[in-house]
């Protein structure tokens, strides 16, 4: 065991040094190279095959260069240690000491000899960007004048004839070929021993494109009877993809079996070769369209549309499905194509009859304009998506499908046209490519929604399961995926799309700093990490320390918030520095941003440092009954911008930290519960002001929530209008129970009084009509004698509110001369 151990510690250090050790490029050979290359760029009757083979060599030398940019890392790094361990270096007009100076100098001189390399294979790197770039784009313009080319139109009689002529060849030879009619004696005396395996194939493939496609077809509503409710989509999902399984296992054999036979030749090849695409093309289209538009649902339908509309867009897309395979199987065995779209696919010379290009153009408008009817009865359809919806709240599935189909009903006769004008390549692009484009789009949806199926599937049909964020992100990600599939739709090709990968890789540069990512992957990682580190801690405080200490509930949640944000703080720094993020080149947009929060922010600004100020001073903590901002009610929690109130009505108010700052705030609960309550008692003027004050304060310091030290206050306030005005003033232990001791005392004092005879005047008031007599249809009548009103006590010298009226004016609209309280 020991003697391995030696060549594996060699062979680990060998890998981990091979960098340190890598070789330079050669740069006089990639001077050569590039000065070729350059010069192939500017000659107009460069091939463009010389131009792929010319951009694959510079991508290989691109490579060598990049490497070249990380070698001497490690020393490079040491001698700026050393020099900035030699401090700052003098200022203009400054010396320092010549043992120093020539030290730096000769670290300078060191620094700048390891970084040569890395600066050369900067420059050679951006030199091999610049001819890569040149290449694309040349490709891209001849790609646009082939867009552009014009042809014979396809309405003219001479391009019907040659379509004809080079149709009925093609008929002929396949029919010739399918028949064996040209096939040799040896050919047949071949065929004879393989018979038993191409009727195996044979009746194996019409048993799966038959019975086995209508029983996959079946599968889904049978199986999905019997799954639960929150597995039915998820189940019926899976199992539809069969429809595109089987059919193609049968299309496989059916072609293995013709082969089989040794017939196919040069005109029935090519249609064989492409002949599995368009298969899944056509079993693909028909299973979308029974998927996005099914005739009865088996879970939901992922658009909402009528069930006529379903039935019809589910045929438009089938019917466009055919067309596409069969526009597949002609563009790649006879029809001559070249330009943005499907560019090289056609090669002159793979059938013994390639179609001209007025006959190409004949059969591309015919595949074009059953197209276009079938994409303006699709457009139709989808356009009225959102204008015919039962609901107003559609996603925005709904109003992409919409829009994506008014687009389709404008592309649909401009492509005609445009191909019977003889821009047979312009047609084709506005066709094809945009229904492609419609399918992935379509995709995207059905895959949406499966994520969410699983989602809620998992979770077992919580609520709110599908709409959860982790769905949204999962959709978002797949639409992100899906871009390079839309770039390969529209003609990129896979050259372009690692190009443009390799682009995405190195970033791009933001206010001085390079963000790419590896640095963005790095920076949410780390964050993430601290982040969840963070709320780990805080909750094993909130749980599990905090509680086993004296400091209350408020202190508690500050030190648990406060925790909160330094850690934050602290992951979201270490993320930065861990991504590589020079936060030095941000001081710049960190003024301007200071500027705008001096002016457009103050209010946020002045709420995040109130909520700062809370959490450590702690004038309010949670659960302390406040009045605040026009409020009142339990502190329920303290944030960093706001604070959420409880009010009484087990309403939540949120109000801003900066009120709890700069308004006066009642804290009725905040070192203790202590408060006092005042009970305004009033009494008839007959009563014995001694005996109520004795009957009040037995009262009081009867109920058992009362503080006896200090004592209740008995305290005879005043003379009012109507009554002898009284007060109860009680200190309670608890001032949240207030209210209740208030209920209690006063059903108490209402029950004693009673008892004891004292009366609890209200305000009574006496209407007088002078002049009745006035009135209309009143006869004149005597007023009754007025009883004697009792004697006011001599020492007040005011009358018994109980006796006093008011004068009011009468019907006619007299003016009131006043009653004896002046109202």
């Amino acid at each position: 065991m020991r003697h391995l151990i030696a060549p594996l510690l060699v062979a680990l250090l060998t890998l981990t040094a091979a960098p340190a050790f890598a070789q330079s490029p050669n740069y006089q050979i990639w001077e050569q190279v590039a000065e070729r290359a350059e010069a192939l760029t500017a000659n107009p009757q460069a091939t463009n095959e010389e131009l792929a083979r010319t951009r694959t060599r510079i991508i290989d030398w691109r490579d060598q260069l990049q490497a070249g940019q990380t070698v001497n890392g490690d020393r490079i790094a040491t001698l700026r240690n050393q020099i900035d361990a030699l401090g700052p270096a003098p200022a203009e007009g400054e010396t320092e000491d010549e043992e120093l100076a020539n030290r730096r100098a000769e670290l300078n001189r060191q620094l700048s000899t390891a970084q040569a390399p890395r600066l050369a294979a900067t420059e050679a790197t951006s030199r091999a960007n610049s001819i890569i770039s040149q290449i694309d784009e040349i490709a891209r313009q001849r790609q646009a004048l082939e867009l552009s080319k014009q042809t014979a139109s396809p309405l003219l009689p001479q391009s019907w004839g040659a379509a004809a002529g080079d149709g009925l060849a093609l008929a002929q030879g396949i029919g010739a070929e399918v028949t064996g009619r040209d096939a040799t004696p040896q050919a047949w005396a071949d065929l004879r021993p393989r018979l038993p395996q191409v009727a195996a194939y044979l009746i194996a493939a019409l048993v799966i494109l038959t019975w086995g496609r209508a029983w996959i077809v079946a599968l889904p509503s049978r199986l999905s009877s019997r799954a639960t409710e929150h597995s039915r989509a998820v189940l019926a999902f899976v199992v539809s993809l069969g429809q595109i399984a089987i059919p193609m296992a049968g299309v496989y054999l059916g072609i293995s079996a013709i082969q089989a036979t040794g017939l196919p030749g040069p005109w029935t090849t090519p249609i064989l070769n492409a002949l599995p695409v368009a298969a899944v093309i056509l079993f693909g289209g028909i299973w979308m369209a029974r998927a996005l538009f099914p005739r009865t649902a088996i879970a939901y339908t992922s658009l909402q549309m009528s069930e006529g509309a379903r039935v019809s867009a589910g045929r438009v897309v089938t019917l466009l499905a055919l067309l596409m395979a069969i526009h597949h199987i002609l563009s790649r065995a006879v029809l001559p194509l070249s330009g943005l779209y499907e560019q090289g696919e056609a090669q002159v010379g793979r059938v013994p009859v390639q179609f001209s290009e007025a006959a190409a153009g004949v059969w591309h408008l015919a595949l074009i304009v059953l197209a276009a009817l079938a994409m303006f009865r699709l457009g139709n359809i989808l356009r009225r998506l959102t204008r015919e919806a039962v609901t107003q709240d559609l996603s925005y599935r709904h109003w992409i499908v919409a829009w994506a189909g008014q687009l389709t009903r404008i592309l649909a006769p401009i492509a005609v046209v445009v191909t019977a004008a003889g821009y047979i390549n312009m047609g084709n692009l506005m066709v094809w490519p945009w229904l492609f484009s419609l399918a992935l789009v379509g995709l995207l949806i059905l895959l949406q929604d499966f994520v969410a199926d699983l989602f809620n599937m998992l979770q077992r049909g919580a609520e709110g399961a599908r709409e959860g964020l982790a769905p949204l992100l999962s959709g978002f990600a797949l639409v992100l995926a899906s871009v390079p599939l839309f770039l390969v739709i529209w003609g990129a090709t896979p050259q372009e799309l690692s190009e443009y990968w390799i682009r995405f890789r190195q970033g791009f540069s933001l206010g001085g700093v390079t963000l790419s990512p590896g640095a963005i992957l790095t920076f949410l990682i780390i964050f993430a990490v601290g982040y969840a580190l963070t709320r780990g801690v805080q909750g094993m405080l909130r749980n599990s320390i905090l509680p086993k200490t004296r400091l209350d509930a408020g202190g508690q949640n500050a030190l648990v918030a406060g925790l909160g944000y330094v850690g934050i703080f602290l992951a979201a720094l270490m993320a930065i520095t861990s991504a590589g993020i020079d936060l030095s080149s941000f001081a710049i947009v960190a003024g301007a941003l200071s500027v705008g929060i001096g002016f457009g922010l103050q209010n946020i600004v002045s709420n995040f440092v109130s909520g700062i100020i809370l959490l450590i001073e702690r004038p309010v903590s949670v659960g302390d009954w406040v009045s605040a901002g026009g409020q009142q009610g339990i502190v329920k929690k303290i944030s960093v911008r706001s604070t959420m109130v409880e009010t009484f009505d087990k309403t939540e108010v949120i109000v801003p930290n900066s009120d709890f700052i700069s308004q006066p705030v009642t804290n009725w609960t905040r070192h203790n519960k202590i408060g006092r309550i005042i009970i305004p008692i009033g009494v008839g003027y007959r009563s014995d002001t001694r005996q109520v004050e004795r009957i009040l304060r037995e009262i009081t310091e009867d109920h058992p929530l009362v503080a006896i030290d200090p004592a209740p206050a008995i305290l005879f306030r005043g003379l009012g209008a109507d009554s002898l005005n009284f007060e109860i003033r009680a200190i309670l232990a608890d001032v949240g129970t207030g209210l209740g001791v208030t209920s209690d005392l006063l059903h108490s004092v209402v029950a004693r009084f009673a008892e004891e005879g004292i009366e609890i005047p209200f305000a009574q008031r006496d209407i007088w009509l002078r002049n009745p007599e006035a009135l209309p249809g009143h006869a004149p009548r005597i007023e009754p004698a007025t009883p004697a009103a009792a004697p006011a006590p001599a020492a007040l010298n005011q009358p018994d509110p109980m006796l006093i009226r008011d004068d009011i004016a009468d019907a006619e609209g007299m003016p009131d001369d006043g009653g004896p309280d002046g109202r």
